[in-house]
């Protein structure tokens, strides 16, 4: 999950807010009871000294046999019914109806590995997150370290021990600061030593599992563990014929250990492209890209007020129009739109069947050119721009990538060895590609196209545009592309897939394949 979607996570501030109110109110009513409480203790007290001191003589006199009878009959039944009530019931109510739509553990595992997937996206270690020091923020939320530790256990539940390790090794230096913490340092050692047991590192693994026994000797795992670790070490030593050596001293950092590989053969491009590093834009290159006015081939509707338009690459052609949304149709959008976010979803390619998946974190909804004349007016918009039709467009789709939302690479056109996802439309396959930035993003988040190496950042109000297709019909393949995750700030998009069909005079076949 990201660390879920903006609008959704806006409402739960609130409602903790709510429960904070009712909270305090909880407390109140529970403080005048108590104060209730003792003012009769105070007074029964007072009577009781009096009553015991000469029981006799207190019960000769008629007033008070009548009020030890009435306190005996009325007033200790009140008084128990006073120390019964419950002060708690507004507050245990009010937190069950807003139970209802507080996340769940997925959705805080969800949270903890949207924070390991920026931490690598962004070669970020431990520190800069659990100090709050990130690029573009200047307010500070810090991780303590039973955060640190639960981030830890996150990774260690799904048998990720490379971010185990980074995560239990910053909770133990918190702790070794000084940082107070519920959770013990032979719990974070017991975590951590196994974990750089399972990344390989005996040396080190053995070297923690010391320290762990020197603060609790009777810890039997640790114990075995420490033994099995000696001995596997051992043998390696004597395998290679080399001596025996303490385990540095050096805390475990972001480059210790090298992160196992995955699914993804281009993440290392990817990720780098996210960061801003190997942009291929060598000086030679950039005098090939130009900006003009672009009014859709002398289109009516754009002579008197034409679109800038830049090239961000010229092969494949990518190109921005800046200024291509107001500031009211972004707002207006986003207002269409957010009542109907939910979470987006993939074609499986084997079964053909849409599903949520982790490489597509975001949410997203479509909108209806009937919904608001605002939505007619972009559709016409990007018409007139494109020079293709939009009648067998797919409607605009709104997307929202929260912190840690992202949309690992991919391609937007169906390829000849999937079920033919698009064929229920009866409309081809998607030849181009429309896509509007609606929110500016203070870090991470660009769009990134690892094949030839461009990243694109958003800007508010301008729009990106390429052809997903060659003339022929044919894939370009060279436009797999990607969302970065978004490491500060809210990232709105919303994108318009332009189909086949109607486009044959709008944009005829070439002489080649690949034209």
């Amino acid at each position: 999950a990201q660390l879920s979607h903006h609008s959704h996570l806006t409402d739960l501030i609130y409602t903790e807010k709510e429960l904070v109110q009712s909270l305090r109110e909880y407390i109140k009513a529970e403080e005048s009871k108590l104060a209730a409480v003792k003012s009769w203790a105070n007074k029964l007290d007072a009577l009781t000294r009096v009553s015991t001191s000469d029981p006799e003589g207190y019960l000769g006199h008629p007033v008070n046999a009548y009020k030890l009878m009435k306190r005996l009959n009325t007033e200790w039944t009140e008084l128990e019914s006073l120390v019964l009530q419950n002060p708690s019931d507004g507050f245990i109510s009010n937190i069950s109806t807003h139970r209802q739509y507080f996340p769940d553990e997925e959705d805080a595992t969800g949270a903890a590995k949207a924070l390991m997937r920026l931490q690598d996206t962004y070669q970020l270690d431990s520190e800069a997150f659990a100090r709050g020091k990130l690029p573009g923020m200047h307010s500070s939320a810090l991780l303590t370290v039973d955060d640190c530790f639960d981030m830890g256990k996150t990774a260690y539940n799904e048998a990720d021990y490379y971010h185990a390790v980074l995560w239990m090794q910053q909770a133990l230096k918190q702790l070794d600061a000084g940082e107070e913490a519920v959770v013990s340092k032979v719990d974070i050692l017991d975590y951590l030593s196994y974990s750089v047991y399972q990344m390989g590192d005996l040396p080190r693994a053995v070297e923690l599992t010391r320290r762990l026994l020197v603060i609790d000797s009777s810890h039997e795992r640790a114990g075995g563990n420490l033994r099995y670790y000696e001995n596997l070490l051992r043998k390696q030593l004597s395998e290679l014929n080399q001596d025996y050596e303490p385990a540095s001293e050096e805390p475990i950092q972001l480059g210790t250990y090298s992160r196992p590989k995955d699914h993804l053969p281009e993440r290392e491009a990817y990720e780098a492209l996210c960061r801003g590093e190997g942009l291929q834009m060598v000086r030679h290159f950039q005098l090939r890209l130009f900006c003009r006015y672009q009014d859709g081939n002398r289109n009516p509707h754009l002579l008197l007020k034409p679109i800038k338009e830049e090239d961000e690459w010229d092969s494949p052609n990518i190109v921005r129009y800046l200024d291509f949304l107001s500031n009211e149709e972004i707002e207006k959008i986003k207002e269409l739109a957010k009542p109907k976010l939910a979470r987006a979803t993939v074609r499986d390619p084997k079964s053909g069947v849409l599903t949520t998946a982790s490489y597509r974190v975001s949410k997203s909804a479509w909108l209806e050119g009937e919904e608001d004349p605002i939505i007619a007016r972009v559709n016409q918009r990007i018409e007139d721009l494109t020079g293709l039709t939009v009648k067998t467009a797919e409607l605009l789709q709104v997307a929202n990538y929260g912190v840690g939302g992202q949309y690992e690479p991919h391609f937007d056109f169906s390829r000849k060895d999937e079920p033919d996802a698009f064929k229920r439309l009866g409309t081809g396959n998607r030849v181009a590609t429309f896509l509007n930035y609606m929110s500016d993003v203070e870090a991470g988040g660009a769009t990134v196209f690892p094949d030839f190496g461009a990243a694109i950042w958003p800007r508010k109000g301008t729009a990106v545009f390429w052809y997903n297709l060659f003339k022929s019909g044919e894939g370009d393949y060279r436009t797999r592309h990607a969302a970065c995750p978004v490491l500060v700030g809210n990232k709105w998009v919303s994108n318009k897939w332009i189909h086949e069909r109607g486009q044959e005079f709008r944009r005829p076949c070439g002489l080649t394949e690949v034209d």
